[in-house]
């Protein structure tokens, strides 16, 4: 899907400290300004991960793209996600990109290890973050649950 027609939305663990510094970082490099965001506690998080069968138990980044044209919609999790939104992002993140030809589960594994030590080493907050005022439109509230 090219990225003019297609919806983004980015399920992040919302008391997880690295994750709120990466979605602050995609929010300072994002040209295209069309990324949108919410907690996977959030309710709208609550519903994706209820919509798909393979999202059962995930405790990772998702990143959901829905086509504008034809309305299909494609998620994705851990490593994967993580390198198409670097695409996403273009430019220096790009680099990113040659993990690629690591195999998917090599990359997982990975991206596993980190996430199982992110709250000891980044830290862990009692409740969700809330967004400043100038970019709070970019996050789904509980009124935009999917069906």
């Amino acid at each position: 899907m090219e990225r003019d027609s297609v919806n983004y939305v980015l399920l992040y663990d919302g008391v997880c400290g690295f994750c709120d510094k990466t979605v602050q970082i995609i929010l300072s490099h994002d040209k295209h300004g069309t990324m949108r965001f919410a907690a996977l506690q959030s309710n709208y998080g609550q519903a994706i991960l209820a919509k798909y069968a393979s999202l059962q138990n995930v405790d990772s980044l998702i990143l959901q793209e829905t086509s504008l044209k034809t309305g299909e919609e494609r998620v994705f999790m851990r490593s994967t996600a993580a390198l198409r939104i670097a695409a996403y992002l273009g430019g220096m993140w790009k680099l990113c990109l040659i993990t690629y030809l690591l195999p998917a589960s090599v990359r997982d594994w990975i991206y596993d290890l980190f996430a199982r030590h992110r709250y000891r080493l980044f830290g862990k907050y009692e409740s969700c973050a809330i967004p400043s005022k100038e970019v709070r439109e970019r996050f789904i509230d509980a009124a935009e649950v999917p069906h």
